[in-house]
């Protein structure tokens, strides 16, 4: 459509090549370039808090990890968390060593694969299968450990459901040599590389000021050289007792956003080892106490920025009211300052260096 001498809208979605998941970008453009951004989204809404409402404690714990594929482990985690807080129940300490190890390992393999996705929007496919090929190491470490390469099924209210032997601790710390130095090679080729660093440095641009005022989290508002991380803010679990950097970069655009990634992936692996050789002896578990009138709330940080989560129990085992606020929800809103003045080409790199989640945001 026409909307000016040389100024067009362009619809682009909601079923697109480029695209992950279905949403709509309605794009202004004037010749390549866009001039205005106009997001809609709601092609996946499943109801979710909804189905929540009609299942009792311990069932949530399982649909809320189908929340989300790549964060699914943050879901479970921090309802269990809303529940324990609402109940007052408290973990042991095995528990919160093993729930962020579960944590850190989930994020590696996030991280992984969506640098990898950049590097086939890029159209380096060499590097794609080969990011894919380090994150398998992560997967199979998934598998033998959870039994599962995707949802986990490692939280549940009161502590976890899978314990480690001194065998499995050994596996992650070996398997664990094998993915540094692979993840090292990685990050010297995105660091680096003409092709990678051409199409990404200085594209997507979000200054500063704009992601504070957007709220964005995670790696986009530490990209943009904004320090947030829950874990740092309100450590939970295992992180007071964990050494870890919280990773910003200055740059505000693509690039800088997957050096962020790249360089938490480092932390992460810091935090397994701590987690390996730091976990108490002890139960795995504590039971669930009388659910009363009450209500509260728990938050960490997922792959891609904070998850929140709030619960209301009206003495039954069934939730009054169940609320998660996802991370991909703060960010989409930062794509209208982001794509402004780029082109219709860079759409699909640019919407995945915030790393988005359409079937979370909808739920």
């Amino acid at each position: 459509m026409n909307t000016g001498n040389s100024t067009f809208t362009i619809p682009l979605g909601p079923v697109h090549v480029a695209l992950e998941e279905p949403v709509y970008f309605r794009l202004t453009v004037e010749g390549e370039t866009i001039r205005d951004v106009n997001l809609t989204s709601g092609h996946v809404h499943r109801g979710m808090e909804a189905m929540a409402m009609q299942r009792n404690l311990l069932q949530n714990a399982t649909l809320v990890e189908r929340v989300c594929s790549l964060c699914s482990n943050s879901h479970s985690f921090t309802y269990c968390m809303a529940v324990e807080n609402v109940t007052g129940l408290v973990i042991p300490p095995r528990a919160r060593f093993l729930r962020s190890l579960a944590e850190e390992i989930k994020r590696v393999a996030s991280h992984l694969f969506n640098t990898a996705i950049q590097a086939h929007i890029i159209g380096f496919k060499s590097l794609f299968m080969h990011t894919m090929e380090v994150r398998e190491m992560m997967q199979d470490v998934k598998e033998t450990v959870y039994g599962n390469r995707m949802n986990l099924g490692q939280n549940c209210i009161g502590g976890v459901k899978c314990d480690l032997t001194p065998e499995l601790f050994t596996y992650i710390l070996g398997m664990l040599e094998k993915v540094e130095p692979a993840v090292e090679e990685l990050r010297e080729v995105f660091a680096t590389n003409s092709m990678v660093v051409g199409r990404t440095k200085g594209l997507g641009l979000l200054p500063k000021e704009d992601a504070l005022r957007l709220g964005v989290v995670g790696p986009v508002a530490r990209g943009s050289g904004i320090n947030v991380d829950v874990r740092k803010a309100s450590p939970y679990a295992a992180y007071p007792d964990l050494k870890f950097n919280v990773i910003t970069n200055d740059g505000c655009c693509a690039y800088s956003r997957t050096r962020v990634r790249l360089d938490e992936i480092f932390e992460s692996i810091s935090m397994i080892r701590q987690c390996c050789r730091m976990t108490p002896d002890g139960p795995t578990k504590a039971y669930l106490p009388q659910i009363t009138v009450n209500e509260a709330c728990a938050r960490t940080e997922a792959p891609r920025g904070e998850v929140f989560y709030f619960i209301r129990t009206d003495g039954t085992d069934v939730p009054q009211r169940l609320k998660w606020r996802v991370p991909s929800y703060m960010n989409w809103e930062a794509l209208g300052v982001m794509m402004r003045d780029c082109k219709v080409a860079d759409v699909a790199l640019i919407t995945n260096s915030i790393d988005p989640c359409v079937s979370c945001t909808e739920r």
